[in-house]
């Protein structure tokens, strides 16, 4: 804490002392105010100036420092200045006092916390800038809460402190004119709790649930709007339709399934979506027969003599498409379907808030709905290159079409999909130019894992052209190449095949967004509330579509609040929680992360520790012949709460799920070095991780003196 924090904590803790010492609770004692009434009396009708000032005063020290007897002030404000003036006094004085309180506890405690409790801030102020005025509005009328304790805790949120003030100024008025009033019949009152009769409390308890009937009016009000120009059906067919058969999409019908609701399904192309026919499960076939390959070339290091791989590339791509095949029934329309899910084949499109026009098969359909959840996934997005039209160009969908291995891959892209797939082809035997336009490949993670996938792609010999940007495919007779701009100087790149991998984009064209006026964020995105709703309540989106993450895992985990929310909505529905997400890259060495990294902490500001475990020092990883990578955590400065986790190494996606375990359910690095890892495996690289920070949080005062304890007992 800096000298001036210091200084005015120092000088608060002072005057309350000195409050208390001074007897200043019994001066303000009901039976004191009763006694010395005439006394107050008469000094406001000999100095009224003088008597206003001390009092407008003292009400907004009191306030300010959060003592005992703002109650009090207001009895014997109406009892000497009558229910105007002394309403007016106690208003202004009062907010004024709260709001002195308010920015005290802001600029004393505000960062500690902020640093302390990152997570819950931030969430906390996610509410305060959607819905602050109203709450502190309806906790200004509710007299349950004590008025100090919310000037504090408000004070430690981004609240504005305009807000802050007139929205106090508004919300105690009520309650001030009661105790004004009260005051002018202070002689009749025997304690401050007369002024509160049962019927009161529960006006003020209705007034204080006032402000969030209002927004619920106002939500309502507003939904009417949307709604206005469209006739709701008189009854549904369907509680439930889901529009896309990817991750998201399975995971909400299976969820209202599950729950007895009628749903429906509804797929134009394949059953389970990208992750199983384009994306996570071929990717993940193609790089385990890299890997194979890869291990193979390094058969001396393991002593094995004369060992060679030839790469029957078709055959490759047949086993990717058989192991697509196995994974299939998984998200199959007929394992779908005994679960009680109605699926149809066809294409979608939103004709009302309660109305999906099918398109297939069987014709026209039109199905009625209490609710729909679009989950019509992603795509990859290819850049309006110059000339990029006169090529076939690669990409996560139709890559895996490939029969023939190509001789030159350009890959366009540093991203995950970029460097999986780049470095999965050259050990296919590719000879693999990488671009990419950031300085660095996956530029979401610490530059120092950056530069180990980068340092393991040019031993393998992967042409890695970071900083470039792609200025026009050039084709000729020749041949294709791919003109770059770096540092201001232009270079051509020969290939045969160039494979996009720079992102993705959702689709939100076709269906009937645009139709209905539902609103697409910055990103592309469909736009959603924190409980997934588009503009229409009745509408959610959830997956790759709605983002902000595009991960299957994420998918599936959106669908959950998706499909509650659609179904039970009217009754509670809940936020989306994205306080703990992680990630792999499946690269090697692979790399995994959950919560902050060092780039991103330094980026919003948030203080941390760094503690680092290298797996060259692992047993395990050096029986493999992987002694390479690195555990890395963030905690909070002094604590052992972890703050996020970068894993980079052999089966690092598999790691980190101790740590996102641990930052779900609050479990510190102290924890998981208590807990029994089995030796020898990886996992014990996490607990030699919190053994590194235990060392480093060693009591070294403690120890020096049970050394000496040690050295005595010895005689």
């Amino acid at each position: 804490m800096s000298p001036r924090k210091l200084a005015l904590l120092a000088f608060l803790v002072v005057a309350a002392v000195a409050f208390f010492a001074l007897g200043g609770v019994r001066l303000l004692s009901f039976a004191n105010l009763q006694a010395a009434r005439q006394s107050v009396d008469a000094l406001f009708a000999d100095h009224p100036g003088s008597a206003v000032a001390s009092f407008f005063a003292l009400y907004v020290a009191v306030t300010g420092l959060s003592l005992p007897g703002a109650t009090l002030l207001t009895l014997i404000a109406g009892a000497v200045f009558g229910l105007l003036w002394g309403t007016v006094l106690v208003s202004f004085a009062s907010s004024i006092g709260a709001t002195l309180a308010f920015l005290a506890s802001r600029y004393l405690f505000a960062e500690w916390v902020r640093r302390r409790f990152p997570d819950a801030l931030r969430r906390v102020d996610a509410g305060i800038a959607r819905d602050g005025a109203f709450y502190l509005f309806a906790l200004r009328l509710t007299p349950a809460i004590p008025f100090f304790l919310i000037n504090l805790a408000m004070g430690l949120t981004a609240l504005p402190v305009r807000t802050f003030y007139w929205v106090s100024q508004l919300g105690m008025l009520a309650g001030t004119l009661v105790y004004v009033n009260a005051g002018r019949e202070l002689a009749t009152l025997s304690s401050p709790r007369d002024v509160l009769s049962p019927a009161l409390i529960g006006a003020f308890l209705l007034l204080g649930f006032f402000p969030l009937f209002a927004k619920k009016a106002l939500d309502a009000a507003a939904a009417r709007k949307v709604y206005a120009r469209w006739r709701k059906p008189a009854r549904f067919d369907r509680n439930l339709v889901v529009i896309g058969a990817g991750s998201a999409g399975l995971v909400s019908a299976y969820i209202a399934a599950a729950v007895k609701a009628k749903v429906t399904l509804v797929e134009k192309h394949r059953m389970g979506g990208d992750c199983l026919n384009t994306g996570c499960v071929p990717s993940k076939a193609l790089l385990r027969t890299a890997r194979v390959v890869s291990l193979v070339r390094r058969a001396k290091e393991f002593g094995l003599a004369g060992a060679s791989v030839e790469v029957d590339f078709r055959e490759v791509m047949e086993r990717v498409q058989r192991v697509v095949a196995n994974v299939a029934p998984h998200d199959s329309i007929e394992r779908y379907e005994g679960l009680g899910v109605e699926c149809l084949r066809g294409e979608a499109r939103i004709t009302s808030p309660w109305t999906v026009e099918v398109r297939g098969e069987r014709g026209k359909t039109v199905l009625t709905t209490r609710a729909i959840v679009i989950a019509a996934g992603a795509r990859p997005f290819v850049p309006p290159i110059p000339g990029i039209e006169l090529i076939d160009v690669l990409t996560s969908d139709n890559v895996w079409s490939l029969r023939e291995l190509p001789r030159r891959l350009a890959v366009l892209g540093g991203g995950p999909i970029g460097c999986e797939l780049a470095q999965a082809f050259a050990r296919l035997g590719s000879r693999v130019t990488q671009v990419e336009l950031l300085p660095r490949l996956l530029a979401r993670e610490d530059p120092e894992v950056s530069e180990q996938v980068k340092a393991r792609f040019v031993a393998e010999g992967i042409d890695v052209r970071t900083g470039h940007r792609a200025k026009e495919v050039r084709v000729s007779a020749g041949g294709a190449r791919l003109a770059c701009e770096a540092d201001g100087r232009e270079c051509e790149i020969e290939f045969d095949r160039l494979l996009c991998a720079v992102g993705r984009v959702a689709n939100t064209a076709g269906y009937g967004l645009e139709e209905l006026g539902i609103a697409t964020a910055r990103g592309g995105t469909v736009q959603t509330n924190e409980y997934l709703q588009t503009s229409y309540p009745n509408i959610y989106a959830c997956g790759d579509v709605a983002g902000p993450y595009q991960f299957t895992h994420t998918a599936s985990h959106q669908a959950w609040y998706a499909a509650v929310n659609a179904l039970f909505g009217y009754a509670r529905k809940f936020r989306a929680d994205y306080s703990v997400i992680p990630w792999a890259t499946f690269t090697e060495p692979e790399v995994a992360r959950v919560g902050l990294n060092e780039t991103e902490a330094k980026e919003r500001g948030i203080a941390y520790e760094v503690t680092r475990y290298g797996l060259d020092d692992l047993d395990r990883a050096i029986a493999d012949g992987e002694a390479h990578g690195f555990v890395k955590v963030l905690t909070v400065p002094g604590k052992d709460r972890v703050l996020g986790a970068t894993i980079v190494g052999e089966h690092a996606g598999e790691l980190i799920g101790e740590f996102v375990s641990a930052m779900k359910h609050g479990i510190g690095l102290n924890r998981i070095l208590g807990t029994i890892h089995i030796y020898p495996t990886l996992s014990e690289a996490n607990k030699y991780a919190a053994g590194a920070w235990k060392r480093a949080h060693a009591p070294q005062g403690a120890l020096a003196a049970v050394e000496r304890l040690h050295a005595w007992m010895r005689g």
